[in-house]
């Protein structure tokens, strides 16, 4: 038989509202009020389905995410695929399911979505317009954004400190003794991409590297299939220019290219080092497999969830900029 809250009420001789607090846990009731209720509760052995608990607590713990990229693929990339199974995993642990939204026109719609569902908050992942983050504040539900930057200091964001990372990049390879160094750069619009670019070129200029025995290609995507052509295209002016070490600012590009030099039998790291960014999982697989700087996606998804749950109850404190630090995994390319 099912029961509902006026009458597991009347059973333990309290009001409604008394009942429906000790059972949702928030708000105050007597130590006798409280016992009478739980005795009824576990004699009845009584479970309030997620639709009244939603009603009693007037959360449905729910959160939003989504991913906004113009290009596919979007989850199945292999850094978002890695950063979305951190926050559904994180989000499973703290009791909250995930509605999972990719939206490629950057648009409010998806933000829209996520509100009439009546999620308790939201994480933005990627690059976003402003209208976006200005669409959301209207509604003052809790919300922060996961690579991807703004200047709003309201707006919590969690990012990669990239700049850091190209410059370790830049020094590490630096290091081994290369002095002309080809780059292959993803979208610069692209927080990411520009930040890890300018972070590689700084450290070599820091290092007395005359941007003259730097040859940077900017390419329109970031994909495995750009860094192929790119790599093709440039391979002469790579090999006459007496390039020694290939830079990417991302793995895909670096993966592409790499099947370039393997295919012109380019012994790799003998006669070209390669090195990327981001560590996915195909950085190791590869043979040889791949020198990158590795992007703790998982701890930010985490954090993402955990500090999305920190203003969901309103905790207040939390910082507005939080940056994970990245890390060279050496490997055979280098």
């Amino acid at each position: 038989m099912t029961y509902n809250i006026k009458e597991i009420a009347s059973m333990a001789g309290v009001s409604k509202s008394t009942a429906s607090r000790v059972i949702s846990g928030n708000g105050y009731a007597s130590p006798e009020a409280r016992a009478r209720v739980l005795e009824v509760v576990e004699q009845l052995q009584y479970k309030p389905n997620a639709v009244a608990r939603a009603m009693v607590a007037k959360r449905t713990n729910n959160i939003g995410v989504i991913v906004f990229r113009e290009r596919q693929p979007i989850v199945s990339h292999p850094l978002y695929g890695k950063l979305i199974d951190a926050i559904l995993d994180a989000a499973e642990r703290l009791g909250y399911s995930v509605l999972l939204k990719t939206d490629r026109e950057m648009s409010v719609r998806s933000a829209d979505y996520m509100l009439e569902r009546r999620v308790d908050g939201l994480i933005l992942i990627s690059r976003l317009r402003k209208n976006v983050v200005d669409h959301v504040k209207k509604f003052n539900l809790p919300y922060l954004m996961v690579n991807g930057s703004t200047d709003d200091p309201d707006v919590i964001h969690l990012v990669s400190n990239d700049e850091e990372g190209g410059e370790k990049a830049a020094v590490y390879l630096h290091g081994l003794g290369h002095r002309r160094f080809f780059i292959l750069a993803g979208p610069q619009e692209h927080r990411s991409h520009h930040l890890r670019l300018d972070g590689f070129k700084q450290g070599l200029r820091r290092l007395g590297v005359p941007d003259s025995d730097l040859a940077v290609v900017l390419s329109p995507e970031s994909s495995f299939e750009q860094g192929y052509r790119l790599m093709t295209e440039r391979f002469d002016a790579f090999v006459v220019g007496g390039y020694s070490v290939l830079f990417t600012t991302n793995d895909m590009l670096a993966l592409g290219a790499m099947k370039v030099l393997l295919e012109r039998s380019v012994r790799i790291p003998e006669q070209a080092a390669v090195m990327g960014f981001d560590d996915i999982d195909m950085a190791a697989a590869y043979s040889p497999s791949l020198t990158t700087v590795k992007v703790d996606t998982d701890r930010m998804g985490q954090d993402a969830v955990s500090m999305l749950d920190r203003l969901i109850h309103q905790e207040a404190g939390l910082p507005g900029k939080n940056e994970f630090e990245s890390e060279i995994q050496i490997r055979q390319s280098t």
